[in-house]
C-alpha cells in the first residue's frame, strides 16, 4: 500500500497561556498542502523500516512510523509490516511533516489490515503521537485551539492560490521559539480574521513567532520581505520552524530568487 502523507501551513498562530500540563494554548489555522512524502507500508515476515530522501532518526522514540505501528500493535494483533518512506517535506520547518507521515501509518495499517477504525478513533491514537497528529485524520482547512489537537472546521479560502515556501538553512528548537515569544490571551479570535479579503491578511493574521525569532534570525525577515516584494499577497512563517510561505494570485518565477535555500512551488 502506498500513501503520500501532506505538508500543512500555519495561517497565522497566536501563543496563549502556558497551560497546567507544561504546553502552551494556541490558535492558529490549519492548512493541508499539496507537498507530499511517499509511505509505502507492505506485510512483512519482521517488522522493519528504510527511508530515503531528506534524513530522519532510522528507529527510535523519534521515528513517528514506528511509534505508530507499536501503538496500534498493542492493542491489535498486527503482524509485521514493512515501512518504505521516501522524505520530501523538510524536517523541522513547522511543516507538520513528520506528524502526516505518523497518521498516514495509523490510516494505511487501519486499511490494510481491516481494524475499522473510525476517525474519532483514529483522532484519539493521533493524539498520543504529536500535538499537531490529529490534523491529519480529517485533513481539512481548520481552527485549532488547545495544544493544537481540538479542531474546528473553519473555511481559510486560499483554494487555487499559488504558494511559494522557502527553508533557509536555519535550525530552530521548539525549545528555543517558545523561550523568546510573549504569550498573551488578550486579543481578538483569528477565527473572525479568515474571512477577511486576502489582501487585508498581512495587517491582520499573524505568527507570534516572528516578532520572537526575526531579531534573532535576519534571515527569515528578508524572505518575508523578498516574498512580498515579489508581489505575494500574504507571507508569513509557519509554526514554529524556520520556512516561510508567500500566497500569489499568480504562478511566479523563481529563477532570480532563493537560490541558495530549499523552495517549493505550487497551486493550493
Amino acid at each position: 500500500m502506498v500513501c503520500f502523507p501532506n505538508a500543512k501551513i500555519n495561517v497565522g498562530l497566536h501563543i496563549l497561556h502556558k497551560r497546567p500540563d507544561g504546553y502552551h494554548a494556541i490558535e492558529s489555522g490549519f492548512y493541508p498542502i499539496p507537498l507530499c512524502d511517499v509511505l509505502e507500508i507492505l506485510p512483512a515476515e519482521q517488522l522493519s523500516f528504510q527511508q530515503s530522501g531528506i534524513a530522519i532518526p532510522p528507529d527510535g522514540k523519534d521515528n513517528l512510523c514506528l511509534r505508530a505501528y507499536a501503538l496500534l500493535k498493542a492493542d491489535f494483533d498486527l503482524p509485521p509490516v514493512q515501512l518504505y518512506l521516501h522524505k520530501i517535506i523538510p524536517t523541522g520547518a513547522g511543516l507538520g511533516g513528520g506528524s502526516a507521515d505518523a497518521v498516514y501509518t495509523l490510516k494505511s495499517l487501519n486499511i490494510l489490515f481491516g481494524l475499522g477504525l473510525n476517525n474519532d478513533q483514529l483522532l484519539a491514537y493521533s493524539t498520543q503521537l504529536g500535538s499537531d497528529c490529529a490534523f491529519f485524520v480529517e485533513n481539512q482547512p481548520a481552527l485549532a485551539t488547545g495544544r493544537g489537537e481540538v479542531l474546528t472546521a473553519m473555511p481559510i479560502p486560499l483554494a487555487n492560490q499559488f504558494m511559494v515556501l522557502v527553508y533557509p538553512n536555519v535550525h530552530i528548537s521548539t525549545a528555543q521559539a517558545y523561550a523568546a515569544v510573549r504569550p498573551s490571551d488578550d486579543r481578538p479570535s483569528l477565527s473572525d480574521k479568515f474571512a477577511l479579503p486576502l489582501a487585508q491578511w498581512k495587517d491582520h493574521l499573524h505568527n507570534d513567532f516572528e516578532a520572537a525569532l526575526f531579531p534573532q534570525f535576519p534571515v527569515l525577515a528578508q524572505i518575508k520581505a523578498e516574498l512580498y516584494a515579489m508581489g505575494a499577497v500574504y507571507a508569513a512563517m509557519t509554526g514554529s520552524g524556520a520556512a516561510l510561505y508567500g500566497i500569489f494570485d499568480q504562478e511566479v518565477d523563481l529563477a532570480d530568487h532563493f537560490q541558495a535555500y530549499w523552495c517549493w512551488q505550487g497551486f493550493v
